[in-house]
């Protein structure tokens, strides 16, 4: 991807996210069934990156490369699968403001804890005075959202 996209895509992630969560909350709401609901969410996804795949099949990983993998690297799904299920059960409780308040400010929040400390294979990039201060700012932040 050129340099100059990374940080668009970056936002249109973000804002697709929030709008996912609210179509997963709808479809919660007519499918009734929560995991019903998460299935029929995830095959559209796998739908999607399969076709991706058999259209951009290059490059395959290496033996080397499998074998060299952390065996946690393959339940990042998995993590991801709480998040939808997250969404299209509480969505439309909390609203998508509140939920969302709490999903990226909880997601900044670990993000700094993994830089800091080099978890999951990270580089390190210590929390500085300057991003604890971000970080509270997003804890104050969610406070506003939530509680007005």
């Amino acid at each position: 991807m050129n340099a100059a996209w990374i940080i668009p895509f970056i936002i249109l992630g973000g804002a697709l996210q929030t709008c996912g969560a609210a179509m997963n909350g709808q479809l919660y709401k007519h499918m009734i069934n929560p995991w019903l609901a998460s299935a029929i969410s995830f095959a559209v996804i796998t739908v999607f990156f399969v076709a991706a795949f058999l259209l951009m099949p290059k490059p395959l990983p290496t033996a080397r490369d499998i074998a060299s993998m952390p065996w946690w690297a393959v339940i990042g799904g998995l993590v991801g699968a709480v998040q939808v299920y997250a969404g299209l059960t509480l969505v439309n409780r909390v609203g998508a403001g509140t939920f969302m308040a709490f999903t990226v400010t909880s997601a900044l929040i670990m993000s700094l804890l993994l830089d800091h400390f080099g978890w999951l294979r990270l580089d390190h990039h210590p929390i500085t005075l300057p991003r604890a201060m971000g970080g509270l700012l997003m804890v104050g932040g969610v406070v506003l959202i939530a509680k007005f």
